[in-house]
């Protein structure tokens, strides 16, 4: 885009422009007229730019897309509706990005990370174990821990696995599969003799309903078992939906010695070798940290400080 300039005679025969004045008053006018023109032309390039962006025509470097790898039926995570906490978080990363955020579904078991992120149909998971091996893991941005969930009514305010109540209570933990794969509370338990009295319910369930890793829950509402013992994020936002009252409790000891552990630092997870791209998020998720921590209480997240070294 250019414009001409404009030729003036000084010569005409009407004796234009023999007046100093009339010169300036011109030239404001053709000034004014050149302004009017360049606004209308930015006006209707802008115009046109949008409906192109609209249709799909152009595709500009500056327009970013965040591609996401979730679960589609895993509260209080993620769902295909958006209405987790970690779908939260990735909205705050989109718009803190400028970014277009998209999804690619697949179920939380094993084989996600091989057929999302490794495939190369999306480049962020939202919440991994920090220093999760297969990926490359950034800055923790929240550690929880391990829960005691009874009835309120019943006020039984357990917090050790060395309690000797929980001998005879009916304790329900959640099972990830059967080669000995499980949450640290079923192996908890197992050291101390607890077997007969536990029950487990599967960390899949019925893939068909939604949320299966409530079940544990919903069974401590229901008089089913006396007491769970869960992850944190899952038992506290579940918790509290159910209609009689429930309390949850931390477990107290981070760790049952030698090796097992039930306080983890969460961090976000992108392929190994997309150092930039971690490297970004690190620095999104310092200056968002108090946002994110916002969300992660929304959704009655326990959430135990860093100890200091």
């Amino acid at each position: 885009m250019y414009f001409r300039s404009r030729k003036m005679n000084f010569n005409s025969r009407e004796g234009d422009f023999r007046s100093a004045g009339n010169a300036r008053l011109r030239a404001r006018n053709s000034g004014a007229r050149r302004q009017e023109t360049l606004s209308s032309i930015i006006t209707l390039k802008s115009i046109t730019l949008a409906l192109l962006l609209l249709t799909g025509w152009i595709s500009p470097a500056e327009a970013r897309e965040l591609r996401v790898c979730a679960d589609p039926n895993n509260l209080p995570f993620s769902n295909e509706r958006g209405e987790g906490y970690e779908n939260k978080i990735a909205d705050l990363i989109a718009r803190d990005l400028g970014a277009q955020l998209s999804y690619t579904w697949w179920a939380q078991r094993r084989g996600f990370v091989r057929n999302t992120l490794r495939a190369e149909s999306c480049d962020l998971i939202i919440g991994v174990p920090a220093g999760y091996d297969p990926v490359l893991t950034t800055h923790p941005y929240y550690r929880s821990t391990y829960v005691f969930v009874t009835r309120r009514e019943r006020a039984l305010v357990l917090d050790s696995f060395d309690d000797p109540r929980l001998k005879t209570l009916r304790i329900g933990v959640h099972l990830i599969g059967d080669d000995g794969v499980n949450a640290p509370p079923a192996h908890a338990l197992s050291r101390r003799g607890m077997i007969t009295n536990v029950v487990g319910y599967s960390i899949y369930g019925d893939y068909r309903e939604p949320n299966p890793p409530a079940r544990l829950i919903d069974a401590v509402a229901s008089g089913e078992i006396d007491v769970a013992i869960a992850w944190g994020p899952l038992a506290g936002y579940f918790a509290s939906r159910e209609p009689a009252p429930l309390a949850v409790t931390p477990v107290a000891a981070s760790a049952d010695p030698p090796a097992l552990r039930f306080v983890f630092a969460i961090a976000m997870g992108v392929r190994k070798g997309d150092t930039a791209f971690r490297d970004e998020l690190n620095q999104l998720i310092d200056r968002r940290r108090d946002q994110i921590k916002q969300i992660l209480d929304d959704y009655g997240v326990p959430q135990i400080p860093e100890i200091a070294r």
